[in-house]
């Protein structure tokens, strides 16, 4: 792989200052929220508006200053995270409210998929997948988080990956943005989620079985509390190659949220028409819950 350095130096400081002082925080403090599905399902319009978020594409690199733009509006400081693959560059963005290493970081990847490789039509298998779910979802849920939150001084980092999404193309692997990130982490989260596909209008997530089960319980404990069980199944079903496999491999405990039953995956009909604002609502209440409760 070829890989560039990144100009991340300001975190990386403040990792280094706050190892040597030992000052990092014990808890969250306490969260509150005004999510609003229906303005992550805006959010998820705007980002389909600039079309396939391939990586090096122009669609990209305007997707990247839209997210800073609009982190930016909620007060929240915003690193992006350039580096080089297989020629490409590709940006890792990372949101944070303080200077403080995160207790908390929660991802989603924003790129799209080169190729609708799961068509039947051979004709349409070399079309960009256009991603409403597979990429726009995790992503709207995220900024809605950032908008929410407002105001919160919260050890919490909101990471949007690059690169995730082109394994088995051009010799490029799953998950790049993500590994990339894990492989040059300046501090380290005490828990990771992730969250992927999270948009399908029939929401069925299930525990997936490479992530941390505790925490993942921890989640779906806060959804049982919620009334959203139907929603978030405590079964397992699926493991899967995605952005939380970097971090499980580094031991720290992750849990990816994610409905791989979505039969539009990798396709054309991957589209707007295809996701509701009220699964939106449900992911971005539970995470948010779950917060509440990490900071008790």
């Amino acid at each position: 792989m070829n890989r560039k350095r990144f100009s991340f130096s300001i975190i990386l400081l403040i990792a280094v200052l706050f190892s040597l002082t030992s000052c990092r925080s014990k808890a969250l403090p306490s969260v509150s929220s005004n999510f609003d599905g229906s303005h992550a399902y805006r959010y998820a319009e705007s980002l389909m508006a600039f079309g396939p978020r391939i990586p090096g594409s122009s669609a990209s690199k305007e997707t990247v200053d839209y997210i800073r733009t609009e982190m930016n509006k909620f007060g929240w400081q915003v690193e992006v995270q350039q580096f080089e693959h297989e020629g490409v560059v590709l940006n890792n963005l990372v949101a944070h409210q303080n200077s403080n290493p995160p207790d908390v970081l929660i991802g989603a990847h924003y790129d799209t998929r080169l190729i609708s490789d799961q068509e039947s039509d051979p004709a349409l298998q070399s079309l960009p997948v256009p991603g409403a779910n597979d990429g726009t979802s995790g992503t709207a849920v995220l900024m809605e988080l950032a908008r929410s939150l407002e105001g919160q001084d919260i050890n919490v980092w909101l990471v949007f990956f690059d690169g995730e999404d082109q394994g088995r193309i051009n010799n490029w692997d799953w998950s790049v943005g993500a590994q990339y990130f894990a492989d040059n982490l300046a501090a380290t989260p005490k828990s990771v989620i992730v969250i992927d596909m999270i948009g399908d209008q029939d929401l069925n997530i299930y525990r997936e079985k490479q992530s941390d089960q505790d925490l993942c319980g921890q989640i779906w404990n806060s959804a049982e509390e919620l009334g959203l069980s139907d929603k978030f199944i405590n079964k397992e079903k699926y493991a899967m190659l995605d952005d939380h496999l970097p971090f499980v491999q580094l031991g720290i405990p992750s849990c990816l949220l994610i409905d791989f039953d979505y039969p539009y995956w990798h396709t054309q009909s991957d589209v707007l028409e295809h996701i509701s604002s009220e699964s939106l609502q449900a992911v971005g209440d539970v995470l948010l819950k779950w917060l509440s409760a990490y900071s008790d």
